[in-house]
């Protein structure tokens, strides 16, 4: 009898594992398409709600004079793409790609590769204390390489 009651539990605890992993990898995506969504359909309280407003945006970038920097992008400046990005409605097709890999989830932290028309993000997110998944981290590349340049 010990022996079944054991049973019963892991199974029991399985599928709340199971459970909390499924609720989980919906509440990531849905910080990741607040994030992409936002952007196509000018939508800046969308970006607010998915990201921390720590977050840190980086790609590698060539200046004028052909060194390398890093460029960073912070949460306003999120906000601010969200709101004028795509006001003419003429940056994304009208069926843009959006593919949103979840890497791995360990408790409160997850990696996400979101694959979109012209760039890939790698993204961080963390729960936070009112278990809202947050994206804190972005490291970002255009397909085409070639465009991460200032010059003409």
């Amino acid at each position: 009898m010990h022996r079944i009651l054991v049973l019963i539990s892991i199974v029991l605890f399985s599928c709340t594992v199971i459970a909390d992993t499924d609720i989980d990898d919906q509440h990531i995506k849905r910080a990741v398409l607040d994030y992409i969504e936002s952007q196509h359909n000018v939508e800046p309280d969308l970006m607010k709600r998915g990201l921390d407003k720590k977050l840190a945006k980086r790609t590698y970038w060539k200046s004028k004079d052909g060194s390398e920097i890093i460029m960073e992008t912070d949460f306003d400046t999120m906000v601010w793409v969200a709101e004028n990005y795509n006001k003419d409605g003429n940056k994304f097709s009208s069926s843009p790609k959006v593919d949103i890999n979840i890497l791995d989830i360990d408790n409160r932290v997850a990696s996400v590769k979101l694959t979109v028309d012209d760039w890939i993000d790698y993204m961080h997110l963390y729960k936070n204390e009112n278990n809202e998944w947050k994206i804190i981290n972005v490291l970002w590349q255009y397909h085409d390489t070639k465009k991460h340049s200032s010059k003409p």
